[in-house]
């Protein structure tokens, strides 16, 4: 595997306004954001970033809607839930878990990935650390807040992000398709309750168990490690007539027509 870029050479800092990435995503996602409940709280994250990238400060990911261009919501099986961006340079991709091939895989990725070798057998190669094939199949890889500080954690949480992605999975539930939630960790788990305030439209299954941070994921009460999800999600979606999400793939498949890669 390549060494990341170094520090000085970044490439995936946003520069941007949200609201000229909105303006890109596929209809159904657009229209959510353009909600007016939303405008308010999209418009004063606008303004916050505005307000730190003047100050200096180095924001990731280059597109924080990045989970939204490869995943529109009538393609979603699996929702996975993650917290915010990784803070490191070159590493977020708008993907949670996410990071790009050349980057080392970051502790709770190299756990998901011991996890799947557990349910499905060791790979006949290495799995790729970006998870873009996995989003092509119907994963959304939805972080709660959507940007964060170089090298601060957690910078942009409660600044609002929270509104918004609850929003976005809120939509997902209005889709009749069948699609399992995968809430890992407590904050993961708090979207719990979204299902209350959004009835789904569809056959919805949800498993839980705790983050796969090296710091829980062989914890009681519900260890990541040994939770069977992965073949369990795909044997329920396969259960209520749909294909299932092929973990292992290694290559990455063509992006949703028109929307880029």
């Amino acid at each position: 595997m390549t060494s990341p870029l170094p520090d000085t050479q970044v490439h995936n800092a946003f520069q941007d306004s949200l609201h000229a990435q909105i303006e890109t995503l596929p209809p159904a996602w657009r229209s959510t954001l353009q909600a007016p409940h939303l405008q308010g709280i999209v418009a004063r994250l606008d303004t916050m970033l505005a307000e730190r990238l003047a100050a200096g400060a180095r924001i990731f990911p280059l597109r924080p809607f990045r989970a939204l261009i490869e995943t529109p919501p009538e393609s979603v099986q699996v929702v996975i839930v993650g917290q915010d961006p990784y803070h490191g340079p070159n590493q977020a991709q708008g993907l949670a878990f996410s990071v790009p091939d050349f980057c080392p895989t970051p502790p709770s990725l190299r756990n998901m990935f011991k996890e799947l070798a557990l349910e499905y057998g060791d790979p006949e190669q290495a799995p790729r650390n970006s998870l873009v094939r996995w989003a092509r199949q119907g994963v959304l890889l939805l972080n709660t807040s959507l940007t964060v500080e170089a090298h601060q954690p957690a910078s942009h949480a409660k600044k609002g992000w929270e509104h918004v992605t609850d929003a976005l999975i809120m939509r997902v539930l209005r889709e009749p398709r069948p699609k399992v939630l995968l809430l890992w960790g407590s904050h993961a788990q708090a979207r719990r309750q979204l299902m209350d305030l959004q009835p789904p439209a569809g056959p919805v299954q949800v498993l839980m168990a705790n983050h796969p941070s090296p710091l829980s994921a062989l914890r009681p009460p519900r260890p990541f490690i040994g939770c069977g999800h992965f073949r369990q999600a795909n044997d329920w979606l396969q259960a209520h007539g749909e294909s299932g999400i092929d973990w292992l793939l290694a290559k990455v498949l063509a992006a949703a027509p028109g929307y880029g890669g």
